[in-house]
């Protein structure tokens, strides 16, 4: 088994609240393989951002609610590492500047050319998928691609291919409560027992600190803190 689960079908939230822009982003996107979520506001979509799992943001600019660079701002601190393609209409190198620096991997102005925005999307996704992450754990941070945990106080702690695919799934999303059920198609075999996850939530917690993986009465399990 591989140590990152990836899905072949890509999915995309696009945050846009033009009506028209988003039928014909819902056709030329759902035309070019990807599973597309939709929000019409800042709001909306930071609740979806949360509460989902995507591998795509293509986030409007001028949003209602909450603005798109303010949504950026506060998706990356909470912890999403999903790459975001900023649309707008602003056109000014100090809009584009401003995008870059609220967390945006990407910018594309209005109107633009479709051929254009597929290959930037494309683009975006490669260099997510190769680019080694490190994802946070509190005062901690976990090397993806090296699967390593480094600690506060320096110490570094190696995991096994299929812990390391549990903590991903977990560290990737630190505000999102996990069923066992999703930890274990997204981080295990589909055809293993729910248990599989308990028992690997045990060795984490085992070589990381019992606050590692917080457990949610009723619900499932969560991203913890070292």
């Amino acid at each position: 088994m591989s140590d990152l689960v990836v899905s072949e079908s890509p999915r995309i939230l696009v945050v846009e609240d033009n009506a028209e822009l988003c039928g014909m982003l819902d056709r030329l996107l759902g035309d070019s393989g990807y599973h597309v979520a939709f929000a019409r506001d800042g709001q909306a979509g930071l609740h979806e951002a949360l509460t989902r799992e995507y591998d795509v943001f293509l986030i409007d600019r001028g949003l209602p609610g909450i603005d798109g660079l303010d949504l950026v701002l506060r998706l990356r601190r909470r912890g999403l590492t999903t790459p975001v393609l900023i649309l707008t209409a602003y056109s000014a190198v100090a809009d584009r500047v401003a995008g870059l620096d609220a967390g945006a991997e990407d910018y594309l102005v209005k109107p633009f050319e479709v051929d254009e925005l597929l290959a930037r999307l494309r683009a975006l996704r490669r260099r997510h998928l190769v680019t080694a992450e490190v994802l946070r754990l509190g005062a901690g941070e976990f090397d993806v691609a090296a699967r390593v945990v480094r600690l506060a106080d320096g110490t570094e702690v190696e995991l096994s291919g299929r812990e390391a695919a549990l903590l991903r799934v977990l560290a990737a999303r630190p505000t999102r409560v996990f069923s066992r059920d999703e930890l274990r198609e997204r981080a295990f075999e589909a055809a293993e027992s729910a248990s599989i996850v308990d028992t690997y939530v045990h060795y984490l917690r085992r070589k990381l600190g019992s606050g590692a993986v917080r457990t949610v009465r009723g619900l499932g399990y969560r991203a913890g803190v070292l």
